[in-house]
């Protein structure tokens, strides 16, 4: 535990600024000047650099992995703005551990660069071209991938697919980009690269795979044939919470001695399960308490299901409710109780164990970390994407459900919390921001659906058949009749059995 002294003058991050940084705040002793660059990372997020970042760093301290420092890269035009602030201060990050004891920081160095953001992705395809870079990570988020809601299979009609398919060698998107620099690597013989996959999504590498070889394949069979003989999509798990950065992060900072544009604040939990699956080598992950496994499924299920859903229960409701963060939902009785019945009776019931934990503990560990009330986890960021995370993390337990003839009374509430709030109006009738790169459309079938509940069901790009299944149909229009009627906390009363339905 670290407590800034009276008239701290802070100090500003840099390279020359790390021999000045307040004594207990751990930073790299190796020498960044003799890191050479292995990883390129697309997405250089907030979890990025407390997750993966992290883990690197604690190689490179120990003397290892010297030769796998990662280079940041993005190619969205809103990506500049954490590269401007990160390049100022040497693509360093203060790293400040919350819990009830008080904060803890310690500086990472296992980013050197971080590229410049352009249209045509020319320097990124360069980077990714070098026979020095050996993986490349993502975190695009979870809608990221371009996958087709009808099938789940590639989804060739997106505009930035169809404009890397008619211009491969100027793409916009990320896997274009990978694709280019692996056509680069074939013809001059550099050889294949693992594409490693960090986003939230059930077989992230297999979708990644399914994304790099099918984008491929639409400009270039023999370049896609090649990528899949040749390159590794590494399954794998990633947990770790990490809120967004805002004025009260940065004031934290400050008060930690460290003036840094851009500190990340994060559980003391981490977990990183991934298969062992690279082709062309990889940093001694173990070494730093990574799970190195053949088999990642079930962890990513009990993650994905339990703290991931469990995400979406608490989100909606607590945006309905007014409330702020994800610990005072854990805070609010009626919430919490909501969330503990439907994890333990409509999700657990669906989740296999892992080596050391049932489903049952897993569910209390993630509920003593959504407790946290250090972790400013906002409501509104847990909730934002919903037309993305609902399909990947709720849908899949409502149809495992439904074919097991078991309740999902709890689940269907939870969507139709999530068609009520997408009117973008609280019970108190403040107003929800657009919260969803689709809120137009949501917003439009969630005010609908007041008179109509049915009209939300009819969204086939997020509920597929599951809109035509009669026992999820009708407990679905159920609950949002009742919420729209009596409101979000009178729905919630009856699902846990303090009110009957009227």
């Amino acid at each position: 535990m670290m407590c800034a002294t009276e008239n701290m003058q802070s100090i500003v991050l840099s390279d020359a600024n790390l021999p000045s940084l307040p004594k207990d705040i751990p930073h790299p002793n190796y020498d960044r000047t003799q890191l050479q660059p292995g990883i390129v990372h697309i997405g250089v997020g907030n979890f990025h650099r407390a997750h993966q970042a992290w883990y690197l760093h604690q190689l490179m301290q120990n003397g290892l992995a010297h030769d796998w420092a990662i280079i940041g890269a993005g190619v969205r035009s809103y990506d500049a703005a954490m590269r401007e602030r990160l390049v100022a201060q040497d693509c360093l990050t203060t790293l400040i551990e919350v819990s009830a004891g008080g904060p803890s920081a310690e500086v990472v160095g296992s980013m050197i660069d971080y590229l410049p953001i352009e249209e045509d992705c020319a320097t990124l395809i360069r980077q990714m071209a070098d026979p020095a870079i050996r993986i490349v990570s993502l975190t695009v988020t979870e809608g990221g991938y371009f996958i087709a809601p009808t099938d789940g299979g590639f989804e060739t009609g997106h505009l930035d697919i169809q404009h890397d398919v008619a211009h491969p060698e100027a793409p916009r998107t990320a896997f274009g980009a990978i694709v280019a620099a692996l056509n680069v690597r074939r013809q001059t013989g550099a050889g294949a690269f693992t594409v490693l996959s960090c986003d939230n999504l059930r077989g992230n590498g297999t979708i990644t795979r399914q994304t790099v070889v099918s984008l491929a394949r639409q400009s270039n069979p023999g370049l896609a044939d090649w990528i899949s003989a040749h390159c590794s999509f590494p399954n794998s798990m990633v947990d770790c919470i990490v809120p967004a950065t805002g004025p009260s992060e940065l004031d934290m900072v400050r008060g930690l001695g460290i003036e840094d544009a851009a500190p990340v604040t994060h559980e003391s939990y981490r977990q990183w399960v991934i298969e062992d699956d690279f082709c062309a080598g990889r940093p001694e992950l173990e070494e730093a308490g990574a799970i190195l496994t053949d088999d990642v499924h079930n962890y990513e299920a009990m993650k994905i299901r339990i703290l991931n859903a469990g995400h979406q229960v608490l989100a909606n409701v607590g945006e309905l409710l007014s409330v702020d963060t994800i610990a005072q939902c854990m805070a609010h009785p009626l919430i919490s109780e909501f969330f503990h019945k439907v994890e333990h009776e409509e999700i657990v019931p669906y989740v296999a164990p892992v080596p050391d934990m049932s489903p049952a503990d897993y569910t209390e560990l993630i509920a003593s970390r959504f407790s946290n009330p250090q972790i400013r986890d906002t409501t509104r960021r847990v909730a934002f994407d919903g037309s993305s995370r609902h399909p990947e993390f709720i849908l899949p337990i409502l149809k495992d459900a439904l074919a097991a003839n078991g309740s999902v009374k709890g689940l269907a509430l939870v969507e139709a919390l999530w068609a009520r709030m997408c009117a973008g109006i609280r019970d108190d009738g403040s107003q929800i921001q657009d919260n969803d790169p689709i809120w137009p459309h949501l917003s439009v079938a969630a005010k609908a659906s007041e008179f109509n509940p049915k009209k939300w069901l009819e969204q086939r790009q997020i509920y597929g058949n599951l809109a035509d299944d009669p026992v999820f149909a009708s407990t679905f229009c159920h609950w949002l009749e009742l919420i729209w009627s009596e409101g979000s906390a009178s729905a919630v009363e009856v699902y846990l059995g303090h009110t009957k339905t009227t």
